[in-house]
């Protein structure tokens, strides 16, 4: 009876009565329950514990593989705290002792005493002594995805039984892993594929360039789960520019970063190949002073046609997960996408501008082709009539007429003016706005006029003064256009004139070296509203 105690201690006597295998039915319960969970994290949690509850260790730990460099790159624990994790994922590189010799020799591994096997190197200080091993790898399909290490068992050394038992957990746990990747995969690949489509809608809605970028950088930043989106453009010097960067750090020093022609990223970039870096603070390719700052980074071409159109770049923070192979697939493939979206989106704007000019050019020749020649006609017909007239109220009234159809023909001349000028997005400022129409004034003078402000006039001038002004700059600007010999102009805008009664107003005054009406040279328009 004595004898039969320690194996009811651990649950196997009761098995060994019926002639089952022990542990037999905490096995299977353990089989049963792994894959419930579909989310893969929360599989490998499972995993971990369950091996640790049916060995009967003390502690355990499923160590992820990355197959390329032969090392661990994440730690499920189970018995430990943070800081105990974070001592076995770094003690001392993650992949040397037996923890090493499972990763060079994927098969079970088991060790009664750790202080006194040559295999191992320790254990790291600060955590509980550790004497039994035992370690098995997980096989998914035919490749290694990771090792479960077990230690410390409560009743002693670990088994044969134990060896089976961990054996048969982890091939079930690589069918669970599949299934968990698989649909991991799935989700993720929707992810992406919706991400996609959203920045083509709204590449496609009519954003500004600037904004169209921002929209890649920032829906691409969040999809990688990335510390920054940045978009590289081309300079003119062969290298490639920061123009735009999402992020949620700080983005000081981000925008206007250049990296420099030559570079081996570079090269690679411009031959249209992806670049992955696994520690971009360390990686001798990457050569910008912001590097530092950096983990793991996808650098990524964005090509139409073949041409380098730019580049997505999505780096996460230092110490940040690597980026797996089906990252990596999805990423390439959203670039793709979203270079395409950008080019569709570029040509989109263009046939819009286009067409803008286009209906411009016909408004502007209809007006001038049409109405401005029948209201010169008009005028011309009435001014005749009013010199042969005789009586005075005639007279009069035939030069109200005469002066309505010359105000009209101005009006309708200085709507050819604007029509004229490219489309741009207008300013917010009263001063941004003049500006504006000065620099439209000089694609069709032929030269730039000289502008000074007086005032704080965007604080001054509010509506409804501010676009009367501007419809009285348009109008001297357009009959500075129709004088001949005009090559200079001045324009000057005071918000601290006076009225004489006293009323602060501002005052527009235009001055151009062309010939007036009487022969003269030099004409001043001035122009004055109380505010």
């Amino acid at each position: 009876m004595t004898h039969e105690d320690p194996g009811a201690a651990d649950g196997s006597a009761a098995d060994r009565s019926d002639g089952r295998p022990p542990g037999l039915p905490m096995l299977l319960d353990a089989v049963l329950s792994l894959g419930t969970d579909l989310e893969l994290r929360a599989t490998l949690r499972q995993i971990v514990d369950t091996a640790t509850t049916l060995t009967g260790a003390r502690y355990g730990a499923l160590g992820v593989l990355d197959p390329e460099a032969g090392a661990i790159t994440e730690l499920f624990t189970s018995g430990l705290t943070d800081a105990g994790r974070e001592r076995i994922g770094n003690f001392p590189d993650g992949h040397s002792g037996l923890l090493g010799v499972l990763i060079d020799d994927p098969q079970p591994l088991r060790s009664d005493d750790l202080t006194a096997d040559a295999r191992s190197c320790g254990v790291p200080p600060g955590h509980p002594p550790m004497r039994s091993f035992l370690g098995a790898p997980i096989r998914v399909h035919n490749e290694v995805f990771g090792n479960l290490y077990l230690t410390e068992k409560i009743t002693g050394h670990f088994t044969d039984t134990d060896v089976a038992l961990l054996r048969i957990l982890a091939s079930q746990a690589g069918i669970a892993i599949a299934n968990a990747r698989l649909y991991e995969t799935a989700r993720q690949r929707e992810r992406w594929i919706e991400g996609a489509a959203a920045v083509t809608t709204a590449l496609l809605s009519g954003t500004n360039a600037d904004d169209a970028l921002m929209t890649v950088a920032e829906r691409a930043r969040i999809l990688a789960d990335a510390s920054a989106g940045v978009i590289l453009h081309p300079t003119a010097d062969g290298g490639m520019e920061i123009v735009t960067a999402s992020t949620l750090d700080d983005p000081a020093g981000l925008v206007g970063t250049t990296i420099e022609p030559g570079s081996p990223v570079l090269v690679q970039l411009l031959g249209g190949e992806p670049v992955f870096v696994d520690d971009s603070a360390t990686d001798p390719r990457m050569t910008t002073h912001v590097r530092s700052r950096f983990g793991p980074s996808m650098m990524l071409p964005l090509r139409s046609g073949g041409r380098l159109i730019g580049t997505l770049a999505l780096p996460r923070r230092r110490g940040g997960a690597p980026y797996t192979a089906v990252d990596r697939l999805l990423a390439s493939q959203f670039a793709s996408q979203a270079a395409l979206a950008l080019v569709l989106a570029d040509a989109q704007h263009n046939r819009e501008q286009l067409a803008v000019y286009e209906d411009r050019d016909r408004i502007a020749r209809d007006l001038h082709d049409l109405v401005v020649q029948r209201l010169f006609a008009t005028e011309m017909m009435l001014e005749s009539t009013r010199r042969r007239a005789a009586a005075p109220e005639t007279d009069e009234l035939l030069g109200r007429a005469v002066d309505e159809l010359d105000s009209t023909i101005q009006e309708v001349r200085t709507a050819i003016f604007a029509l004229q000028q490219p489309p741009t997005e207008a300013p917010s400022t009263f001063r941004g706005r003049v500006l504006r129409e000065i620099r439209g004034a000089a694609s069709v003078l032929g030269f730039q006029p000289s502008v000074q402000f007086s005032g704080a006039v965007d604080a001054l001038v509010r509506q409804p003064v501010d676009q009367q002004l501007l419809v009285a700059l348009r109008g001297a600007l357009a009959a500075a256009h129709r004088r001949a010999g005009v090559s200079a102009m001045e324009v000057e805008v005071d918000a601290t004139v006076r009225l004489p009664d006293g009323r602060s107003a501002v005052q527009l005054v235009v001055a151009d070296d062309g010939r007036a009406e009487d022969g003269s040279r030099s004409t001043t328009v001035t122009w004055q509203a109380p505010l």
